[in-house]
């Protein structure tokens, strides 16, 4: 752990410029998409894809799988090419990487499209969820078929995610606390060696009274009138315990997903008798966290290797 990191309580945050978070994002967001090595369908609708990419460091054994959620609020203006610079820096450093796309907020013949400054959609549900789970259900089985087995272990499955990705991966590892009735339940936990949450929507609570990306959780519910019945289902707080575990990594100065967001998670964890680990990168915005030429993807994927190995 460097001077940057802490993982007790979030630091105050520096004082700095107030263009840190759009250069931030500018520099996350302007690496070119890097193409994976292959692609495999898990359906038949055009989101229904992982993306592959082969360790790129020799090792003596098979080496780990990361399954990579992207964020961008569930929204469909945001999708995995975003998020595939860190997917290749990850592979760089010796994972097996699966970079997992999933229906978003659309309709079903296309994006809808803002009307009036209004923000895009965000989630289909249930389809972004079901997406998720059948992705991941089925990531095993196209992972050795896409790689073989000299080359990923799949029993070392991790998942990583940012932003709203970073809410599917820790609802991904909580399938098996999901209510019974539940059509994404799982009879027991599911197979991951750990979860590394980017700045997630952790909270669904907090991040609606935040009104975080612009109401977004909301908008995945369908509304505050479906708030009640769907929020047991999709609410990583309310999820509790996992018995995975679970490391979260959040910039101080993150003006999208706001520190509280995580702080509340935390605080639910540890009134279900669990404790994840908190990494709070200081002056530290949220796009950061994906960027390979910034510091914070480093301390990114020494949290991912500390779980995989």
């Amino acid at each position: 752990m460097t001077a940057a990191e802490s993982r007790t309580s979030p630091p105050a945050p520096a004082p700095g410029p107030v263009d840190r978070a759009a250069a931030e994002e500018a520099s996350a967001l302007g690496h070119p998409p890097v193409p994976p090595d292959a692609t495999a369908a898990y359906g038949t609708h055009r989101d229904q894809v992982i993306d592959f990419y082969r360790p790129r460091v020799p090792l003596d054994r098979p080496a780990p799988l990361v399954a990579v959620l992207h964020g961008g609020a569930w929204r469909a203006a945001y999708d995995r090419a975003h998020i595939s610079p860190l997917a290749a820096h990850l592979a760089a450093q010796g994972f097996a990487v699966a970079c997992v796309e999933y229906r978003r907020g659309a309709a079903p013949d296309g994006p809808q499209q803002p009307s009036q400054g209004a923000p895009a959609p965000a989630g289909r549900w249930p389809e972004t969820f079901d997406d998720v789970a059948t992705a991941l259900d089925a990531l095993p089985a196209l992972a050795l078929r896409t790689f073989g087995e000299e080359t990923v272990d799949a029993g070392r499955t991790l998942l990583t995610g940012h932003s709203a990705g970073g809410h599917l991966a820790l609802w991904a590892a909580a399938r098996h606390v999901l209510p019974p009735d539940s059509p994404w339940h799982r009879s027991s936990p599911p197979p991951f060696r750990g979860v590394v949450a980017l700045a997630p929507i952790a909270d669904f609570t907090e991040a609606i009274r935040l009104r975080v990306c612009s109401g977004a959780v909301l908008d995945l519910l369908g509304g505050p009138d479906h708030l009640a019945d769907r929020l047991p289902h999709a609410d990583p707080a309310a999820l509790l315990p996992t018995g995975i575990a679970t490391t979260i990594v959040h910039g101080t100065t993150d003006n999208e997903v706001p520190p509280q967001v995580t702080t509340a998670f935390a605080t639910a964890a540890a009134a279900a008798g669990e404790e994840p680990v908190t990494v709070w990168l200081r002056e530290t915005g949220h796009y950061a966290l994906i960027d390979p030429s910034s510091p914070a993807a480093g301390a990114v994927a020494d949290e991912i290797t500390q779980l995989a190995f």
